[in-house]
């Protein structure tokens, strides 16, 4: 940053000039406004980028389903779900070389462990992926990896304007929130999903630039697109407050069913997780995605089209192009086939990222939310309470309260559903069902699909902002290496001529494999190390003592706060498998902890 413009050639390339604007940037104009024009960027890119993903996804799908026979069973399900997969890990394995999957939880990683850096290939190698997983009828979302995408946006263009740490985890937040907004042309949803689900702060920084994104990427998709709601609704029936009570039992459904839906992902995860072979994982989730996918249709893809039958009030379509088709009359086979259809769900999407292909669970999450609203109305209905509910309503806000449960993130449940649909006139019930099924998905499982992983591993950057700052530091950072080491057999004469040396106070005691054995403590040897009688009598081993206890390398910080804690030790000494690698101070991790709260959480 010191270099001098006047170094640079005379001879004007692109990169030059490019370089001068950027050193005339960090001289003239401060990094808090040159965001909010980064973040324009950023939303005009994830804009065109959300765009280009659904464009392929509607072209692929388009044109491999246009000839399908609605009234019959459709032997081609069986094929083009396993060859999108197979498509689809093929490129990533040979194309790609890299893990693209899970794109939420990798921003989120990379917000949290890796300073908000994310390759240049993850800007186009999950549009790549995903379009081809899921235009091939892929049970999963674009939704996750447009995220993914957005937010490589956004980390790329800010390193290359050498923004700031800082700087780069809003921008980061910026591409997702332009994602979500371009690819649902919902602003709001796009910002609220960056607050909620990746939990960076709403602050006087932060508010703006992400507000200026996600209008951004809506006007594109508004632009290109039309004015039009993605999901097409129009409330013919009134609600009326007298069917609250049916809402608050509909919102403590919702949960249960994120519940249900969030559990049986993770079992399938870890399923998949045990096959060794790369390929044998890949036949095993086509066989399970194709098969589900041939006796339920609606599973095919993102689903939209279903999601509009039952929001149009005609169930009868949800049977389309299956092998029972004929049964669409008979009101308690529908039911019974959206309730199958709602359990399986989260199996066809878990077979189709474990067997390869690329997507996200944002969209079966809306699914699956309108199906259980709509078979509770149903349900509801033939039981005969004098109260009848509106399928249509009750299936638009069972889209809010599954989301709600399965993100962890109610509002932007609630206005996501509302800018999707042009519900605004359901509210009420919509924040009383998403409020309720988060509450009832958080007694029980108290992180998000998301975050869950990385949480487990102490990894997970959180609106609290003491673990959110110690998430974020590295024991490696902390770690003083500049103790002089003894051996157990040295003598006491050996162990002042050390201490004369150093301007340390205690030193690890390691054998010749340097493992680690013990510390002396001066204060604990202060009365004999001047007693000439014993320097050959006595040996380090005599007066070493075992710390109280061992951080391990690559421990997080917020365990090693907890061991500091429990032992109220002000040092202790680090390994790794056994072998002393240096100390961690108390004192050391407080002016590093001080160091990044500055950095990261002032306005």
């Amino acid at each position: 940053m010191t270099e001098s413009t006047e170094n640079i050639p005379a001879e004007h390339s692109v990169s030059d000039l490019f370089l001068r604007f950027v050193l005339w940037r960090e001289k003239h104009v401060k990094e808090k406004t040159f965001v909010l024009f980064v973040a324009f960027l950023v939303g005009l890119f994830g804009g065109l980028a959300a765009l280009l993903l659904k464009t392929l996804i509607h072209f692929i799908s388009g044109g491999l389903t246009s000839q399908v026979d609605i009234s019959a069973g459709n032997y081609v399900y069986i094929l083009f779900p396993s060859i999108g997969v197979v498509i689809a890990a093929l490129y990533v394995r040979y194309v790609v070389k890299d893990d693209i999957s899970h794109g939420v939880t990798r921003v989120l990683y990379a917000i949290s462990q890796n300073k908000s850096r994310l390759k240049r290939h993850n800007i186009y190698t999950s549009l790549v992926a995903s379009s081809i997983t899921i235009g091939f009828g892929g049970s999963v979302g674009a939704e996750g990896p447009i995220v993914y995408t957005g937010a490589a946006i956004g980390s790329n263009i800010g390193r290359l304007f050498r923004m700031s740490s800082r700087s780069l985890m809003i921008l980061v937040g910026c591409g997702a929130a332009a994602g979500i907004a371009g690819i649902f042309k919902a602003p709001i949803a796009g910002m609220l999903f960056t607050l909620e689900v990746l939990m960076l702060d709403l602050t006087a920084v932060s508010v703006m630039p992400l507000l200026i994104a996600s209008i951004t990427s809506a006007t594109i998709a508004y632009i290109y697109t039309g004015y039009d709601f993605e999901f097409f609704f129009v409330q013919s029936e009134e609600f009326y407050m007298s069917k609250i009570p049916f809402v608050i039992v509909l919102g403590v459904f919702c949960g249960l069913v994120s519940l249900y839906f969030t559990k049986v992902m993770n079992m399938m995860e870890n399923f998949f997780g045990r096959f060794k072979n790369r390929w044998y994982k890949t036949a095993v989730g086509c066989v399970i995605l194709s098969t589900l996918v041939f006796i339920f249709p609606p599973l095919y893809g993102e689903g939209y089209g279903s999601i509009l039958g039952l929001l149009g009030g005609d169930p009868s379509t949800i049977v389309n192009g299956s092998i029972f088709y004929g049964d669409r009359n008979s009101v308690w086979f529908i039911i019974l086939f959206i309730i199958l259809i709602i359990a399986t769900k989260a199996f066809a999407t878990s077979s189709t990222n474990g067997a390869g292909g690329v997507g996200g669970t944002f969209a079966p999450s809306l699914y699956v939310g309108c199906m259980a609203g709509f078979v509770f109305a149903y349900s509801a209905n033939l039981m005969g309470f004098d109260t009848a509910l509106s399928t249509k309503n009750f299936a638009l806000i069972g889209m809010a309260g599954v989301m709600s449960g399965v993100m962890h993130a109610p509002l932007m449940a609630i206005f996501l559903t509302a800018e999707l649909t042009g519900g605004y006139d359901l509210f009420l019930p919509l924040l009383i069902v998403s409020t309720i099924s988060y509450g009832t998905i958080k007694v029980f499982e108290p992180y998000s699909i998301y975050t869950m992983r990385l949480a487990k591993r102490g990894e997970l950057l959180t609106h609290q902002k003491d673990k959110a700052v110690l998430t974020l530091l590295k024991i490696d950072n902390v770690i003083e290496r500049d103790f002089l080491t003894v051996r157990p057999e040295m003598s006491l004469k050996d162990m002042v001529d050390t201490i004369a040396k150093s301007n340390r106070n205690l030193f690890p005691v390691v054998n010749n494999s340097g493992e680690l054995l013990g510390i002396v403590l001066l204060d604990d040897i202060r009365n004999i190390m001047f007693r000439p009688d014993l320097y050959r009598k006595m040996r380090v081993s005599d007066f070493m003592v075992i710390p109280a206890a061992k951080i391990e390398v690559g421990m997080s910080m917020d365990k090693v706060m907890k061991i500091f804690d429990d032992t109220a030790a002000w040092n202790l000494p680090v390994v790794e498998n056994g072998l002393y690698v240096g100390f961690v101070s108390k004192s050391k991790i407080f002016n590093s902890y001080r160091r990044v709260l500055r950095h990261y959480c002032e306005d």
